[in-house]
């Protein structure tokens, strides 16, 4: 079997067992998948190939971008916008209608960021991201020393003004989701193995950080790309796969990925299709619970 079921409740979620299916094969490390809900199409970066494709149903794989600063974490802001986490350059971008590049975060406090990772938007249209360092790094990034001595969290409004810290004790905060009413953050830490969870206020700051689950087994894979089902269901990347917890954080079993799994997006027009960035393959399967929709696009 392909899923690891601690709680029988797993199959009305997920499925009684998973098929996958390869549509993207022989990349080097995939990452960034974001649906296209109106257009159809799959976006995921091949980041030490620094190489942005596109996946589109009967067409297949295309370039998007290349080169594309190493790009990770992908998102459509309010407007139907691109956002990118660049590790070569450790920005956070937006790509305008006319294909032109606007840098949204690049800098805290005059250092320059380690290399933003993941990203969401809120409906007010403010965005979050995280920072760790692995743009830093060979194969993955650009080697370079960190110019910030922390790990942070981020929010920016739309316009790029007013980039404020958000949490700066992680050790690599990574992927990140809102709960379904947005009144809750979840991040995880790719070190620490766990899902931490956070109050969001008015104001858009982050109150109250407590460790919310942790992702247990003894397979290869740590806590990455992370998101959610119509129902509140959280999945994110763990040991030997992807993980699924309840809305109370009660973990009703694991997705057993054919390679590591780094990252994942719902789609499809019904949005039971995961594809799954694992390794050197995208793949994808499909789920008993739609997952949630982003925002725009």
């Amino acid at each position: 079997m392909n899923v690891e079921i601690r709680d029988e409740r797993f199959r009305r979620v997920v499925g009684n067992d998973v098929a996958f299916a390869p549509i993207a094969q022989g990349c080097q490390f995939t990452e960034g998948p974001l649906w296209h809900a109106r257009d159809h199409y799959l976006l995921f970066s091949d980041m030490p190939g620094d190489h942005l494709r596109r996946w589109t149903p009967g067409q297949g794989v295309t370039t998007f971008r290349k080169p594309c600063n190493q790009t990770n974490g992908l998102a459509w802001d309010a407007a139907g916008r691109l956002l990118a986490c660049e590790h070569a350059t450790s920005r956070l971008t937006r790509t305008e209608a006319d294909g032109s590049i606007t840098v949204l975060a690049s800098h805290y406090d005059g250092r320059e960021l380690n290399s933003p990772n993941d990203v969401v938007v809120h409906s007010s249209g403010t965005i979050y991201f995280t920072d760790p360092t692995y743009g830093r790094v060979e194969y993955y990034g650009r080697p370079r020393a960190p110019e910030l001595d922390f790990r942070g969290v981020y929010c920016v409004r739309p316009d790029g003004s007013a980039l404020t810290l958000l949490a700066d004790d992680f050790e690599q905060p990574n992927g990140l989701c809102f709960s379904l009413d947005e009144r809750r953050l979840f991040v995880n830490d790719t070190v620490r193995r766990h899902v931490r969870v956070f109050d969001v206020q008015v104001d858009g700051a982050l109150a109250n950080g407590r460790v919310w689950a942790d992702t247990v087994g003894s397979k290869p894979g740590n806590p990455d790309g992370m998101k959610l089902d119509v129902a509140g269901n959280l999945y994110t990347c763990g040991p030997g796969g992807i993980h699924v917890f309840t809305p109370d954080a009660e973990c009703l079993g694991v997705i057993n990925t054919p390679e590591p799994v780094a990252n994942f997006a719902f789609g499809d027009d019904d949005f039971r299709t995961l594809y799954i960035t694992a390794s050197s393959t995208v793949y994808r399967m499909r789920t008993a619970t739609p997952g949630t929709r982003q925002m725009a696009a």
